[in-house]
């Protein structure tokens, strides 16, 4: 790549932007070329152009998540690589930004050197995992009976966050039938019997957020 590295720097918290564009700064090859508080202004601005890499982060107030974002902007002709960087390290978030097409996957406790290199690495093209973020997928890679579905995780963490069956098949564009399928294989993998036993398993081993 010649010319400089144009970062958009996608995240709701005005302190966290600017905290992360006077990192960016010190760096000689990167160019911040724009900020975006919501998840729809971090499409718009990518769609415009001009960009090679949007760190992301996943959780935005009101409006579309930022897997959702990363889903968007990945679609786009040539458009830019997605650099996740977020406070959250469950298995439903991870494999939701993975499947958005998300060029990388980070923390935001990272230092400064691992978030350049991280930058770089996916503005070249190649994938930005965080160590332990590759080592929950590799996890899920190993275990493959044991590990819960996408699917499965986005029905756990609705149930977490106190939906009924048949809000989440709402929700989910689900029959109920369905939903209660998906909680009898939750249940089986987790070894638990109960909706609130499923729950508490799933945070305690960071499958999903509370």
């Amino acid at each position: 790549m010649t010319g400089p590295i144009r970062l958009l720097l996608a995240d709701d918290h005005p302190v966290v932007r600017a905290g992360l564009r006077a990192v960016l700064d010190t760096e000689t090859d990167f160019e911040v070329v724009g900020e975006a508080a919501t998840a729809e202004a971090a499409v718009r601005r990518a769609a415009v152009g001009g960009v090679d890499v949007v760190l992301m982060d996943l959780q935005f107030g009101p409006g579309i998540h930022g897997s959702e974002a990363t889903a968007a902007i990945s679609a786009l002709p040539d458009g830019p690589r997605v650099l996740i960087l977020t406070t959250y390290d469950t298995d439903a978030d991870i494999l939701a930004a993975v499947e958005a097409g998300a060029a990388g996957y980070l923390l935001k406790d990272a230092p400064p050197e691992e978030l350049a290199a991280a930058v770089r690495t996916a503005a070249a093209g190649r994938s930005a995992l965080a160590p332990a973020v590759a080592h929950r997928l590799m996890d899920r890679m190993r275990t493959p009976a044991q590990a819960l579905t996408k699917r499965e995780l986005e029905v756990l963490q609705l149930v977490g966050d106190g939906l009924s069956n048949q809000q989440i098949s709402k929700k989910l564009f689900l029959s109920q039938a369905t939903v209660k399928s998906h909680l009898v294989h939750i249940f089986a993998k987790l070894g638990v019997d109960s909706r609130t036993s499923a729950v508490a398993a799933a945070t305690a081993r960071r499958l999903i957020r509370r």
